[in-house]
């Protein structure tokens, strides 16, 4: 079982220093919601983002989007042998269970996020996603994995393939991605780097290497 991490992720809704930032205020009317009820994001909120602490990093929703796409469509996912979270710079875990299906269209996950952020868990019955507060660390004791691999690019330098051959040989390992755009990890998790090329690689490439290439070493 691969447990896949998708971490210090830059989702969240928009913070209060800035929800009456007029970018954030016409952002929400035509949504027909409140500033504190909309996801933060670079592509509508570029302006106020500027006001903010490591503003050039935040408000990307669409990473988040792309690598969960990824990861629960996958055959490692629909073969039952993947698990999936996502924890976020507030230091908040997404648990997503293998049978979700997330909507494809972009603005119709932003609209999912923003109701698990009321609401904790959604759909309510089903719990398909629920967020609790906890810390990556926390989240990994919770785990329990018998290795930990944080994706990084500088990072100990394998092929994919290398990297999926050396994942097999642990029963319940964890991959740490990260859910940024750029720069480096905010929490601090002790576990082996590994880089999977010589350049920086978007973090749902990462996702799909990874993914693809322990599957080829497990199953087939």
């Amino acid at each position: 079982m691969l447990h896949l991490v998708i971490a210090d992720s830059e989702l969240e809704l928009v913070p209060e220093k800035i929800r009456d930032h007029p970018s954030v205020v016409n952002y929400a009317r035509k949504r027909g919601k409140k500033p504190d009820e909309v996801l933060l994001d670079s592509t509508y909120h570029h302006s106020a983002l500027k006001l903010l602490e490591d503003g050039e990093r935040r408000g990307r929703p669409d990473i988040i989007h792309l690598c969960l796409i990824n990861a629960l469509e996958s055959i490692l996912n629909k073969e039952g042998k993947l698990r999936v979270y996502v924890h976020t710079r507030n230091d908040e875990v997404i648990y997503i269970k293998p049978e979700t299906r997330l909507p494809r269209n972009y603005n119709r996950f932003v609209g999912l996020m923003e109701s698990l952020f009321k609401n904790k868990a959604v759909p309510r019955d089903l719990e398909l996603l629920k967020m609790r507060k906890g810390t990556l660390s926390e989240l990994l004791e919770e785990i329990g994995p018998d290795g930990i691999f944080i994706m990084h690019e500088n990072g100990n330098l394998l092929t994919p393939k290398e990297f999926g051959e050396k994942l097999v040989n642990y029963a319940s390992p964890a991959v740490i991605v990260g859910g940024f755009p750029h720069g480096d990890f905010l929490s601090e998790v002790k576990g082996e780097r590994i880089s999977i090329y010589k350049e920086p690689l978007m973090a749902w490439s990462v996702v799909n290497e990874v993914l693809i290439n322990y599957e080829g070493s497990l199953l087939w």
